[in-house]
């Protein structure tokens, strides 16, 4: 890996599979906004990390796992790694506030924790898992060589993304009105918009310097 690059944290994976623009606002562009969805996963995370380690029927739970891969520019920490010595297995398992969902945005992100697992420890890991606190269900993830493929993908994606330093454009959907940044991205003003409000501003500043 080229050492001057950005290393890509693995909730960022999360953020471009969820919103390309998402991920560019928090990670290119440092911006960051509280809502009540934010502050109850923060409150989450928050108590899954200040668990103790334990072991319970020959599994250890060990919270808060610092991870990396560096053939993938990944770092991160995982939620809770359990380890199961009888069965000599692995799994990561990622809290998360909400429901599962449809789409892969989070289980990219589980399947590059055990990327990065597989290549910290010379392992095969099969299986993560997402706990949601919504509906208090565990869901198993399959980590297929499918959704390898997809998470790999989305590594390469962001990694362009942090290295171009570009913003995606703003593309408005319904998911849009639980984001914390909606009001710093303005999905709804069109580009045609911006670019009208950015002449606009260029015009009124020449002219207010003129007349001074």
């Amino acid at each position: 890996m080229d050492s001057t690059k950005k290393l890509i944290p693995l909730a960022a994976l999360q953020h471009y599979a969820f919103c390309p623009r998402q991920c560019a606002l928090i990670h290119n562009h440092q911006l960051w906004a509280e809502n009540w969805h934010t502050a109850k996963g923060q409150l989450l995370h928050e108590r899954v990390d200040r668990g103790e380690p334990e072991t319970r029927k020959d599994i250890r739970f060990e919270r808060s796992v610092s991870v990396h891969a560096p053939s993938l520019r990944l770092t991160g920490k995982l939620d809770l790694l359990e380890i199961n010595s009888v069965e000599n297995t692995l799994i990561p398992v990622e809290y998360k506030k909400g429901k599962s969902k449809v789409d892969d945005c989070d289980r990219i992100q589980v399947c590059a924790q055990a990327m990065c697992l597989e290549e910290m420890l010379g392992v095969e890991i099969s299986d993560g898992a997402i706990w949601y606190w919504q509906t208090k269900r565990r869901e198993k993830i399959e980590l297929t060589e499918k959704l390898r493929k997809r998470t790999r993908g989305v590594i390469e994606a962001v990694g362009e993304l942090f290295d171009n330093e570009s913003l995606p454009k703003a593309v408005f959907m319904r998911a849009c009105n639980n984001c914390s940044l909606l009001d710093l991205c303005e999905p709804k003003v069109s580009q045609a918009d911006r670019s009208v409000g950015y002449i606009e501003a260029i015009f009124k500043d020449d002219y207010e310097k003129t007349t001074k």
